[in-house]
């Protein structure tokens, strides 16, 4: 029964939501190692959240809780999203790791007088990981009619990494010009082997600073802003209420939440360089600081006054 709706739902999405829509969102799929067909996983996603809406809602009036936390099933949604982000940086990493010895081998091949097509070919069906499964694409894409260059050039922009995009641009412009592709590649693998050292020991060089900003955002300031929520109880406790001490814990939450997405952003441009790459790390900082928070506001009073 609960297939047979799951089948439904898929069957009404894909008729009226665009194909461009859904052949986007299944490339980003894809690129997360998600096989499923995105139809169907914005049917579970649709499904799961009606029904934990439906059974939260029961279970907050029965215990007479905030129906704040309804929010709660929604952030499947930017938890899939930071999933396939992360599984897109470690499949990046790992081809990144590769492309070295994989374009050094395909020099070698050239060399021995094989065409770069059947070069390709003949790598793609011995290799082993994302790097040769893009190749596997690509040769397939060709043999189904489309462009060389083309085909190229988007397992280049496949691939999530603008040093290899660039790498393999330049090895389709030695192509174009008619140099010696075999040097070319051959030169391109020590390049972009000395870059991912280099990058390695940038990313180790950095790892200090990026701690402290992780400190920051998941330990001190959730404790610190849990314990002016604690006072601020103990206050009103004591009927000592004021427009700063009833707005105090509302402001702390709201900073906390923009400092854990400042941090983010921050560590991405420290390591990466690049902004967008925060993306992935906004939600697990948020959800953990706010743990700390609820900790610490809920029982902090309770240890504190145990311990005097």
């Amino acid at each position: 029964m609960k297939f047979r709706i799951i089948n439904n739902l898929t069957i009404f999405l894909d008729n009226n939501i665009s194909e461009k829509y859904l052949s986007k969102l299944q490339e980003f799929l894809l690129s997360g190692a998600i096989f499923t067909d995105a139809s169907k996983v914005l049917a579970v996603l649709i499904i799961f959240i009606l029904v934990s809406e439906i059974v939260l809602a029961v279970t907050l009036t029965l215990l007479n809780l905030s129906w704040a936390m309804l929010i709660l099933p929604f952030f499947l949604i930017p938890g899939l999203f930071t999933y396939v982000i992360v599984q897109q940086e470690k499949r990046a990493q790992e081809i990144e790791r590769t492309a070295p010895d994989f374009l050094r081998q395909l020099s070698s091949m050239l060399q021995v007088g094989l065409s770069f097509e059947n070069a390709m070919e003949d790598m793609s069906q011995y290799g082993e990981g994302p790097m040769y499964d893009e190749m596997r694409r690509t040769i397939i894409e060709i043999r189904m009619g489309r462009n060389f260059d083309d085909a190229w050039r988007a397992m280049s922009k496949r691939l999530k990494s603008k040093e290899l995009e660039r790498v393999f641009g330049i090895i389709l412009d030695g192509r174009k010009s008619g140099s010696s592709i075999s040097k070319v590649l051959s030169d391109v693998s020590d390049d972009l082997r000395d870059l991912m050292a280099l990058k390695r020991e940038r990313k180790s060089a950095v790892m200090m600073s990026v701690m402290f900003l992780l400190i920051s955002a998941v330990i001190a300031t959730p404790f610190a802003i849990g314990m002016v929520s604690v006072y601020s109880s103990f206050m009103q406790g004591y009927g000592m209420e004021s427009e700063i001490i009833l707005t105090a814990p509302i402001a702390g939450e709201l900073y906390m939440v923009i400092h854990s997405v400042l941090v983010a952003f921050i560590i991405s441009i420290i390591m990466y360089g690049d902004v967008k790459k925060g993306i992935k790390f906004t939600l697990p900082l948020a959800c953990s600081s706010f743990g700390i928070f609820y900790f610490i506001s809920t029982f902090g009073g309770s240890l504190l006054m145990g311990g005097l």
